[in-house]
């Protein structure tokens, strides 16, 4: 952020007209960043002194709590100006983000059409690709030429999302291809729509998972996409930025399930220390509770351990070697998932791969710890045995932990997506507590069967 429009916004009498010379020269995405680093009581005020043309802009970008708080300073003439000047999807995020008496207000501001378009993707589910989509585009029809396509554009193009691809439209909004720009500058100025647009294109229906939809843009590299219904009319479009923004939301998300946090829509510096609190609480109650089963297990070995207390020493290794190997499967697979690269489908040729590879580290880190143990522990004469039987135990246990982590960590999240559920929760801090128990009643068993306790 330049630290010079800081100094002047932060003068007790701002110089007005450097302050307009130097916002007119910024983005409009870091003139947003300018409102989280200055007062409440300033906003509306510097706000107001934006170049007419990039304040709806500004506004876009700004985060929700600063928008409140300017919507609040405005008069009803100066927010009807903004509200009508953000396209249908900003507007939407708007009204979203919003208390009800702000947003009665924004709403009682807008225009009868608009209001009309914000309340229909207002209805679409908050998970679905509806909610997130734009009417703003370029509507062309196939009888249209090249050139007369190119001076339809230059008529409506202000006014829309995207014009880098244009929508061909048949009778009762059917959708029957689309057209880049490229197509266009690239046609002879007398070529039919109809002849140069692309009937075989990818669209989603409004009722589409949209983390599912975001994929798409990464999968063929799209600008926007269409949204149709289910008999191929045409509703709205979505674009790359919001496609973007869900893949950041979702990703976060998943992020935050994997810490066994409950996610949180709201930044952290801005999010209550209660609400912080409250969102991670639950997870470590639970969590806390899970572990009394290791507690336990232990306990039920307390004569095995009094006879050979040199079992003790290798317990963390064990369940934290185990703990990790889960984890590094649980998070291939939930991100493999979630990029579409692996499917419930592959379930059985998913685990049958993670078990080979389980064996392969089980049996690296077996050997290594084989000799670790003989070298700390052995010695010669009737000593000896007893270090051998020791590290046997110890490195048979790490492997079959091991394998048993790996599968555990493998097929956990796909039980999960398989039952509807976000896979994220099966994630480092469940698996490493179902593993600690397992690999304990491992350890034990092989130890009891080895020394004979």
């Amino acid at each position: 952020m330049d630290k010079n429009i800081l100094s002047i916004i932060e003068e007790d009498h701002i110089e007005v007209p450097m302050l307009y010379a130097a916002l007119a020269g910024m983005n409009a995405a870091d003139i947003a960043g300018v409102f989280q680093n200055i007062s409440r009581k300033k906003m509306a005020q510097i706000f107001r002194l934006l170049p007419k043309t990039m304040a709806a802009d500004v506004f876009a970008y700004i985060e929700p709590e600063e928008q409140q708080i300017i919507v609040e300073a405005l008069t009803e003439d100066e927010v009807s100006d903004i509200i009508n000047k953000l396209f249908v999807d900003d507007a939407v995020d708007v009204v979203e983000e919003m208390p009800a008496d702000v947003v009665n207000r924004v709403l009682q501001n807008v225009g009868a059409e608009k209001r009309k378009l914000i309340n229909q993707i207002l209805q679409y589910p908050d998970d679905s690709a509806g909610s997130i989509m734009t009417t703003e585009y370029v509507e062309l029809r196939e009888h249209h030429t090249a050139a007369e396509a190119f001076e339809h554009i230059r008529k409506i193009g202000i006014n829309k999302e995207t014009i880098y691809t244009s929508y061909v439209i048949r009778k009762d909004r059917f959708l029957a291809g689309v057209v880049s720009a490229k197509d266009l500058m690239l046609a002879d100025p007398a070529d039919k729509i109809g002849d140069i647009m692309d009937a075989n294109f990818v669209s989603a229906n409004t009722t589409d998972d949209r983390e599912a939809t975001a994929a798409l843009f990464t999968k063929y590299g799209l600008l926007s996409l269409p949204v149709v219904d289910k008999d191929n009319h045409m509703v709205g479009i979505i674009t790359v930025d919001d496609a973007v923004e869900v893949i950041e939301e979702e990703a976060t998300e998943d992020f935050e399930k994997m810490a066994a946090l409950n996610p949180s829509d709201e930044p952290y510096l801005k999010t209550p220390i209660l609400k912080l609190t409250r969102n991670r609480i639950l997870w470590l109650l639970v969590l806390m509770l899970s572990a009394t089963v290791t507690g336990t297990i232990i306990a039920g070995y307390e004569d095995a351990l009094a006879a050979l207390p040199a079992l003790i020493v290798f317990i963390p290794m064990l369940m934290d070697t185990g703990g990790n190997a889960g984890s590094q499967t649980s998070t291939l697979i939930i991100r493999g998932m979630a990029i579409g690269e692996i499917q419930l489908k592959d379930m059985l040729r998913v685990l049958g791969r993670e078990i080979r590879i389980a064996l392969l580290c089980g049996l690296g880190l077996g050997i290594i710890n084989y000799a670790r143990i003989w070298i700390m522990y052995g010695r010669s004469g009737a000593g000896s045995r007893s270090t051998h039987l020791l590290s046997l135990t110890v490195t048979l246990s790490l492997v079959i932990t091991v394998v048993i982590a790996k599968g555990i960590g493998c097929v956990l999240p796909m039980v999960a997506k398989k039952l509807k559920l976000d896979p994220a929760i099966m994630a480092s801090p469940i698996i490493t507590t179902l593993v600690d128990g397992t690999s304990l009643a491992v350890y034990f068993a092989i130890a009891g069967s080895i020394f004979g306790l």
